[in-house]
């Protein structure tokens, strides 16, 4: 018992030094912590907790490096999604899709109701497409600049963005993440999806409410009147509604199902076609002040500067500049490193052992039905911050508690919902997770700055803890 005891304090050490780090870094760098002081300190982390397994468990150095391999392994898909959402970001403002999404938003969506039409367009848009990282960096990146327009923070924005993002992604049966828990929990893919809406509509609901009350009272006054930005924008950019072939058409290979990589590169593709037809002077500037010689050379050399690198257009208005400014694949580097660094650090936890450990202090919280789901939610929202990312947090949580849940007599759709409303939905509110950083870094917001604004992500484990202590539509086998 002695041992125990010791072996789970032991296994907070890591936990600790991370978490002191990392506000050290806050400290010192604010949001410029993640161009590297967060990745050092990730590494720190791990290097601690594998030497404490060598040390003291004596856990050959073998073991850490396999768990290493296979969780960086495990997120090889996700860094190359990565880059193409780069090459996107560059590919359809350099087109002038995104410009043409902002303008006509513009002209559309009543002020008033501009959060809460934000989180519902995303929500539409995320159940379509199965991938709450796509629509954030499609259509949430056009709405970003539509609530500037408007006088909306970029903090509020996005919180709405990624809420709306997030919903849809969780009763989506595209997405990776939800077919993921339904699988891992042996449940219909169906069954799951609809067992869900029980804890994630009331939470979305609550969402929208909120999101309605705050368009209404947070709206300030813009930094330019929204005619200012549709103006500049139409003297810049050639809009037109035919640019809206290319999310059309991204559009329908999501729905024919295609493989995520295959749908990015094809609209990365199309944008990148759309960009030579409708914008062939914006095309020939960028190619112009890098290279000279023939048009060919020069068009060919402005599409591939869209793609990887950050590129800055001049409309005359910083305002707008900023709108239009896109970071290519190269943008996306900080965030790949710091995934990076996240699997070391969570493998290291993994193969010593101290993820189990630490998941030992909760088990005497397992012995009613509000205290199993409630322990399940706290873990699956913990692993977020201690393997920093939702795969992985899902297989874990999933794993520690399915033995306690068949204990219990409870159905294998309780486990799968519980761990979908912690370890899917709370993974962009830590700044060193793969989501956190992702939608970061392509919002150009800091994690901590529209994390109080992400409500359905913060409702979603209290809801589905609350409708487990009510014990609604819960039964035992």
């Amino acid at each position: 018992m002695r041992m125990n005891v010791k072996r789970t304090l032991v296994s907070f050490i890591p936990l600790v030094v991370l978490v002191a780090l990392l506000a050290f870094d806050i400290s010192i760098f604010g949001s410029d912590s993640i161009l590297g002081a967060s990745q050092v300190s990730l590494l720190v982390a791990a290097g601690v907790a594998v030497w404490l397994g060598m040390w003291l468990y004596r856990i050959p150095w073998k073991e850490f490096e396999r768990e290493i391999c296979a969780n960086i392994g495990n997120v090889g898909s996700a860094i190359l999604i990565l880059l193409l959402i780069g090459a996107i970001s560059g590919t359809w403002t350099m087109s002038g899709v995104v410009p043409s999404f902002i303008y006509y938003g513009i002209q559309i969506i009543s002020p008033k109701l501009f959060l809460l039409t934000a989180c519902v367009l995303c929500a539409l848009v995320s159940v379509m497409t199965g991938s709450s990282w796509t629509t954030i960096a499609t259509v949430g990146v056009a709405l970003l600049g539509i609530g500037r327009a408007e006088g909306f923070s970029d903090a509020m924005t996005a919180g709405a963005i990624i809420s709306g993002a997030y919903f849809g992604d969780k009763i989506s049966p595209l997405s990776d993440t939800t077919v993921l828990a339904s699988s891992v929990n042996r449940v219909g893919l169906f069954e799951h999806i609809q067992y869900m809406y029980y804890t994630t509509v009331p939470s979305f609901l609550i969402t929208l409410a909120l999101f309605t009350v705050l368009g209404f009272v947070g709206g300030g006054s813009p930094d330019m009147p929204a005619e200012v930005y549709s103006g500049t924008l139409a003297a810049k950019f050639h809009i037109t509604p035919w640019l809206m072939i290319v999310p059309a058409i991204t559009g329908f290979l999501i729905w024919k199902r295609m493989p995520a990589i295959l749908v990015l590169s094809l609209s990365v593709l199309t944008a990148s076609v759309a960009a030579l037809v409708f914008q062939p002077e914006i095309v020939r500037s960028v190619g112009e002040a890098v290279t000279e010689g023939s048009s060919a050379r020069i068009f060919f050399t402005g599409i591939v500067e869209s793609i990887y690198n950050s590129v800055t257009l001049d409309t005359g208005v910083a305002e707008v500049n900023q709108l239009v400014a896109t970071r290519g694949m190269l943008g996306m580097l900080n965030t790949i490193y710091l995934i990076l660094c996240a699997m070391c650090f969570g493998a290291a936890m993994q193969a010593s052992g101290m993820i189990a450990d630490m998941s030992s202090v909760l088990r005497p919280l397992t012995r009613t039905r509000g205290g199993l789901v409630g322990s399940t939610v706290l873990t699956g929202t913990a692993l977020n911050g201690i393997v920093s990312d939702q795969y992985l947090s899902v297989i874990l949580t999933s794993n520690i508690y399915r033995n306690a849940f068949e204990k219990g007599g409870y159905e294998n759709r309780l486990l799968s919902r519980s761990v979908e409303d912690s370890a899917t939905v709370t993974s962009p509110l830590f700044p060193w997770s793969s989501c956190g950083m992702t939608q970061a870094t392509i919002l150009s917001v800091p994690t901590l700055v529209y994390a109080p604004f992400c409500f359905f992500c913060l409702l979603s484990p209290l809801m589905s803890f609350l409708v487990a202590v009510i014990g609604w539509k819960i039964r035992r086998k």
